[in-house]
C-alpha cells in the first residue's frame, strides 16, 4: 500500500475518490470539495482517481476494488441518500456504512464515509458545500489523515519503536482557515 511522510509539507498518498452519481447535483459538490481536500495537502491530480457508480449502493464494490489493488493509500466514499416516502434509505444507508467500514478492517486502507443521509434536498446541499461545510472536503482530510496514521504505525513497527504520537496534518483550527479561505 502506498504510504506519505505524515511530516509536515510531505505529499499525500495516491487516493481514489469513489462518487455515486445519484443525487449528482449534491455529490458533484461534495467531489469538488474532496478534491480540492486533496490538491491542498499537497496532492496531484495524477494520484487522485475519481471513480462513479450509478447509485450509493455500489460504492461498496467499487471502494472494495480500490482498497485492494494496492495503488491508494485512502478511499474516499462520497454519496447522498434522502428520505423518501419508503424505509428504503434506512436499508441503503446502513448496507454502505456496514460495507465500507468492512472494507477498512479486510483491506487496512482507510475508507471515508462521505455519504450524506439527510431528510431533504435541502440538508444534502447545506452538507454539500453550504452553510454546513463540505462533507467531500472532511471526508478526504479525515482520509488522509487515517493514511498518515496508518504509515507512520507502518514505520513504527519497521522501527521496531512500539512508542509514537500522532497529530494529523492538518488542526481543527487549520480546517477551519482551508475552509474559509475556499468559501470567500
Amino acid at each position: 500500500m502506498p504510504t506519505n511522510g505524515s511530516h509536515p509539507g510531505s505529499r499525500p498518498s495516491p487516493s481514489a475518490v469513489v462518487v455515486s452519481r445519484y443525487n449528482e447535483t449534491v455529490t458533484s459538490v461534495m467531489l469538488d470539495g474532496a478534491v480540492g481536500a486533496y490538491l491542498a495537502r499537497g496532492g496531484s491530480d495524477s494520484e487522485l482517481a475519481v471513480l462513479e457508480t450509478p447509485g450509493a449502493y455500489e460504492l461498496i464494490s467499487i471502494a472494495r476494488a480500490a482498497a485492494s489493488s494496492g495503488m491508494y493509500g485512502s478511499v474516499v466514499c462520497l454519496g447522498c441518500v434522502i428520505k423518501g416516502e419508503t424505509s428504503h434509505d434506512l436499508h441503503i444507508s446502513s448496507a454502505v456504512a456496514n460495507g465500507l467500514a468492512q472494507i477498512t478492517v479486510a483491506t487496512g486502507v482507510p475508507v471515508a464515509f462521505g455519504v450524506l443521509t439527510t431528510n431533504t434536498n435541502e440538508q444534502a446541499l447545506a452538507r454539500a458545500g453550504g452553510d454546513k461545510g463540505n462533507k467531500g472536503a472532511e471526508a478526504m482530510n479525515a482520509a488522509l489523515d487515517a493514511a498518515d496514521a496508518v504509515a507512520m504505525l507502518a514505520r513504527a513497527k519497521a522501527a521496531n519503536t512500539p512508542s509514537v504520537r500522532f497529530t494529523p496534518g492538518l488542526s481543527p483550527n487549520d480546517k477551519l482557515t482551508a475552509y474559509a479561505q475556499e468559501n470567500k
